[in-house]
């Protein structure tokens, strides 16, 4: 099948012994009742094969409905899925799953969500700084939290569980161009979806993240003050204001940066789509 047959949202890219692997989340289902996740295989990123069932819940796991945005990394020779998940009686979630093959199965490895279980939380990514210790950033959802927050927090080396508290990035309303969605509580809300961390070659690390603009869904993007997960990450210039987000960059065979995000952000039209992005003056910048 081609691209365009695809119908996922939050689309993640793995580039793996010469084959891509792309997760996402299921678009027919993606609103109501799920039972697992599914990946494409392709040699040239034209030409797919699947879906492929990588991860089924066999009636044993905790969640019912919402199965989000998996992402796939490799850690210590192991291929780990940070995914989110939700339960009529359970607060959305960030959990954490192992496969020994991009191509799964995945079975559950962290007990249940790694976010705090009283918060409404979705899309946690995985991050490694530069002395090699692993973080999940997350939101902290709108639904709940009114302005959506972005947090790192810090991951046992077995990915299992939290190493220590959370620590607020920034929130939705930081970004000059963002307008807020429903009221809650009385209140404008502001979305945060789908952070994903970048460092470019030059040492400067960036924060994928999407959120509503004038223009619909957008791909935000931030940059670290310090160059570390510890700084204060400012919001620069958004690299798509076309109704497209929840993007992620990966490098292909001949070693072109790509950016992968879902466009249109409308149910059962969403398709992966991916362009070029350039490294430059310590951004991304689409060629």
């Amino acid at each position: 099948m081609k691209l365009s047959d695809i119908n996922i949202r939050d689309p993640f890219v793995l580039l793996h012994e010469g084959k891509y692997y792309l997760y996402g989340t299921r678009g027919a289902t993606c609103w109501g009742e799920d039972d697992g996740f599914d990946v494409y295989v392709s040699d040239d990123l034209e030409n797919w094969s699947g879906p492929h069932e990588v991860f089924h819940n066999d009636g044993s796991f905790w969640a019912t409905m919402n199965y989000w945005a998996p992402e796939v990394h490799i850690w210590h020779g192991a291929f780990y899925m940070f995914a989110s998940f939700k339960s009529e009686d359970a607060c959305r979630g960030s959990c954490i799953l192992r496969a020994d093959s991009p191509m799964g199965p995945f079975v559950p490895h962290s007990d249940g969500p790694v976010t705090p279980r009283n918060w409404e939380c979705l899309d946690g990514t995985f991050y490694v700084d530069r002395e090699g210790k692993p973080y999940m950033v997350f939101c902290h959802e709108w639904v709940q939290a009114i302005d959506g927050e972005i947090w790192a927090m810090a991951l046992d080396d077995d990915l299992r569980a939290p190493a220590g508290p959370p620590r607020l990035l920034f929130t939705a309303s930081e970004a000059e161009w963002i307008v807020p969605g429903r009221s809650v509580m009385g209140k404008p809300s502001f979305v945060t979806d789908g952070p994903f961390l970048w460092r470019n070659e030059d040492g400067a690390l960036l924060m994928l993240w999407a959120a509503f603009s004038k223009d619909g869904y957008t791909q935000g993007l931030a940059r670290s003050s310090n160059g570390e997960i510890t700084g204060e990450f400012r919001q620069v210039k958004p690299l798509f204001m076309k109704d497209g987000g929840h993007g992620m960059i990966f490098r292909t065979k001949e070693g072109k940066l790509l950016m992968a995000l879902h466009s249109p952000n409308t149910h059962l039209q969403e398709r992966p789509y991916f362009f070029e992005v350039v490294e430059e003056d310590g951004l991304l910048h689409r060629r």
